[in-house]
């Protein structure tokens, strides 16, 4: 079944095309996949970027945020690289150029949700203390993109390379994996006086 997938806000992309079509933002970019790329760049599959927040409002547990919208940019037939959005008190505005695992991880994941039997709204979830990233599969597909939480039947695709115990690329129900993220970025009580560190 088809992504639905949310469109960007107008000025997140404009940003983005602009950035591309300066040479002097292209060729300072860290990114020698994007420097070298032959051909016409496009920006595409914007993807709204949630940051999961170790505390919630009043210590409810984890909550999330928007922190910007991620395209990938394509040469030709893949991604090379992907570019960030941010919200800045002007509006959205492009905030850099970059590549790794992650581009084609998740042009990976995204190809397998687009083969699933049910309709989902694509999001990126960053978990920075695990050092992780995922493709979340959001039920609610005419939901606003910019806002929400995973619901326990939403789906979350750890994307490679995962943390150690969480294996790339499987989906996972947000009821299953995310209390086992939130016991590993759970504040601790800390080592007893006494006892090894």
């Amino acid at each position: 079944m088809p992504l639905h997938v949310p469109p960007a806000p107008a000025p997140a992309l404009r940003s983005v095309l602009a950035a591309l079509g300066s040479p002097s933002a292209v060729r300072e970019a860290r990114t020698p996949a994007l420097r070298s790329a032959v051909g016409p760049l496009s920006a595409e599959h914007p993807l709204p970027v949630h940051v999961l927040d170790r505390g919630g409002p009043g210590g409810l547990g984890p909550a999330t945020r928007l922190a910007g919208w991620r395209f990938q940019i394509r040469s030709a037939e893949r991604a090379v690289a992907a570019a960030d959005t941010m919200l800045t008190p002007d509006g959205w505005a492009f905030s850099h150029f970059f590549e790794g695992p992650y581009i084609g991880s998740t042009e990976l994941a995204l190809r397998q949700a687009e083969a699933a039997a049910t309709a989902y709204q694509p999001r990126l979830l960053s978990i920075p203390d695990l050092y992780m990233l995922a493709l979340w599969l959001h039920e609610d597909i005419e939901a606003d993109a910019s806002g929400g939480s995973p619901a326990p039947a939403d789906l979350l695709v750890p994307l490679a390379p995962a943390p150690p115990g969480i294996a790339a690329h499987r989906p996972h129900r947000v009821a299953d994996l995310l209390p086992v993220i939130t016991t590993r970025i759970a504040p601790g009580p800390g080592p007893l006086l006494g006892s090894p560190a």
